[in-house]
């Protein structure tokens, strides 16, 4: 007979926060990655096959109901699954042009990257295989090993206005993947695995945790996370069975009471999860949660690493939240605001003006995009601009050298529309501000934005 009194249900929700904070990542990873079968997703209305690309021919728009999207590049993405045998990865020559793969596993984590920065933009070749692979390697392919057995690959190309997009779209074509058997000249294997699915007699109030228990068995953390794995035996998580169908009412109570405060505490934690400087918060270790793969691209190394677990952990769930597939910092810096120079919360009601004394110093571009506040998605606007930045035509910068960026739902002026970034037509907005291949002085915090001013 579980202990029910008052005292121990209340720890015992503790221990389902940390639990739910624990699984969030890879929950809503898989759940994303299960989309790209289903249609819609990232890339449109069509179901994109498991170790296939699928790629974005457009700039994506508000009708892109994902977490964060970019504006500047192209997306190419891929979701992989080598248990049933590796994959062939070729990239084409881009000819300096930036681009970058990204290599997610199931828990979020990013454990290699392809490209400009970390391999080059020359033709070459990857096999992708499973930890245990242990088969033939074709020669001249680097080979790559995903923390997890399935993977997204995130792959964005920049794109240099509209009149670019016929010779990006011919890069996109290039970049294949293929079953390593067809590669060799035998024959396909069989059809990918993919997300593993809950018991359907699960009980409706815990369809998160159920899923949480069958995609914790499909892709086992590192061993290192044992503590986490006794919380989760606990809560029925690591069951063979689902225990969640017409389940005990003390674990349902305790499981929907941990939800419910570990799902506020998230939306409490991803506005504080970064010292604002000038109220722009920065994600430049937002994504050091990876202590565990680190495979071709990624960057071993304390600075990039987030030795205590729980911390880590916590870091994750805030970065799947807020921004689930960003980037390292060393790949990609990110900064977010909410509020204005003054601390007061960024409100369509207003106009505001981000004057920059020099543009931002980074080794490929940079741009600032614009989300609303509720669920971070782009934001729709009469003249169809989702982002400003370095690559935007006609763009007017002071005769300094200087850049001023203005931030409202309606026209500055004819005069100064060039530099007019869209807001929503009513309520809070929330920018992000990206830097690829971001310079030294970004890195080491030397550069810092200046805050966004108020001008009504």
């Amino acid at each position: 007979m579980p202990n029910t009194t008052a005292d121990h249900i209340s720890e015992q929700i503790k221990q389902a926060v940390i639990a739910y904070l624990y699984g969030y990542p890879l929950v809503y990873n898989l759940r994303e990655i299960a989309n790209f079968q289903n249609g819609p997703n990232l890339l449109g209305p069509d179901p994109l096959p498991y170790n296939t690309f699928g790629h974005a021919r457009t700039l994506l728009d508000h009708t892109a109901h994902f977490v964060s999207p970019n504006n500047d590049t192209l997306y190419m993405m891929a979701m992989g699954d080598v248990r049933d045998g590796p994959l062939v990865l070729h990239v084409p020559d881009t000819a300096d042009r930036y681009y970058v793969l990204q290599f997610v596993g199931a828990w979020t984590n990013n454990f290699a990257y392809v490209g400009r920065r970390a391999t080059g933009t020359e033709e070459a070749q990857f096999l992708l295989v499973d930890r245990h692979y242990d088969g033939p390697v074709p020669a001249g392919m680097r080979v790559i090993h995903p923390s997890t057995s399935l993977f997204a690959i995130v792959g964005r190309l920049a794109v240099n206005g509209a009149a670019d997009l016929p010779a990006a779209h011919a890069l996109q074509d290039q970049f294949k993947l293929t079953p390593l058997s067809v590669y060799l000249g035998g024959p396909a294997p069989v059809p990918a695995r993919g997300v593993p699915q809950p018991d359907p007699r699960a009980a409706t109030e815990l369809s998160w945790w159920e899923a949480f228990r069958v995609g914790l068995a499909a892709f086992p953390p590192p061993a290192a996370d044992a503590p986490f794995l006794a919380i989760c035996e606990r809560l029925g998580l690591t069951a063979a069975e689902s225990p969640y169908i017409e389940p005990d009412p003390t674990l349902a109570e305790i499981l929907m009471g941990g939800q419910k405060a570990a799902e506020e505490k998230l939306e409490e934690l991803i506005k504080t999860a970064a010292k604002p400087v000038n109220g722009w918060q920065s994600t430049l270790d937002v994504f050091n949660y990876n202590d565990d793969f680190f495979e071709i691209g990624t960057l071993d190394d304390p600075r990039w690493r987030i030795p205590d677990r729980k911390t880590a952990y916590v870091t994750r769930a805030v970065a799947a939240r807020a921004g689930l597939w960003g980037n390292h910092g060393y790949e990609a810096d990110y900064r977010i605001v909410y509020v204005d120079a003054d601390g007061r919360p960024l409100d369509s009601a207003h106009r505001y003006a981000l004057h920059m004394a020099a543009p931002p110093p980074v080794d490929a571009f940079w741009s600032l995009t614009m989300y609303d506040a509720d669920v971070f998605y782009l934001v729709e606007n009469a003249i169809d601009r989702y982002s400003i930045g370095s690559s935007t035509p006609g763009l007017q910068y002071g005769p300094d050298g200087s850049l001023t960026i203005y931030l409202q739902k309606d026209s500055p002026g004819a005069d100064k529309e060039s530099n007019w970034l869209p807001t929503p037509q009513n309520g809070p907005f929330r920018p992000i501000m990206r830097l690829y291949q971001p310079q030294q002085p970004i890195l080491e915090g030397i550069y810092v934005l200046p805050g966004i001013r108020r001008i009504s």
